[in-house]
């Protein structure tokens, strides 16, 4: 695009914006249909402009922009699942370390979002229940395990 060219573009959206903008001592029209804004009150972003002016679809800066945001979720999902995870981590050992601290733990864990069930509750010898019970679960496979190896040795 030449230099005239853009010249005559920039003018002409100046004039635009000039002759649309609302008039700050009247009233705004009411809006009978959101989602059929008056013109004057709609703002574009100056990237998109720009897109415009240099003969680019718009439709390529909304889709990338989505995309950035996308981007930007994940990024900010992770960082929020490792957060919890190691809240959850840090509070299972500091119950486990400092018993008398436990309601104060799980006051704390509660107040950054997260369930105190979510947490190993810690019993005698410093295992937790969810430690013992698999510690069973595996007793009882190999149990079954046995039984089963014995019933096919006699066959």
């Amino acid at each position: 695009m030449s230099g005239q060219c853009r010249k005559n573009l920039t003018l002409a959206l100046s004039t635009l914006s000039t002759h649309t903008r609302l008039d700050q001592t009247t009233p705004p029209p009411p809006i009978t249909d959101p989602s059929d804004p008056p013109v004057a009150t709609i703002q574009l972003p100056p990237e998109i402009i720009d897109y415009v002016d240099a003969a680019r679809n718009p439709d390529i800066y909304t889709r990338e922009f989505v995309e950035l945001v996308q981007r930007g979720n994940q990024d900010l999902k992770g960082k929020a699942e490792a957060f919890a995870s190691f809240r959850d981590i840090l509070a299972r050992e500091m119950r486990s370390a400092m018993p008398e601290c436990r309601r104060e733990v799980d006051r704390a864990v509660v107040a950054t979002g997260g369930r105190v069930d979510s947490i190993t509750i810690p019993v005698r010898g410093g295992e937790g229940r969810q430690q013992q019970q698999g510690q069973q679960g595996q007793g009882q496979e190999q149990g079954q395990g046995q039984g089963q190896g014995q019933a096919a040795s006699s066959s």
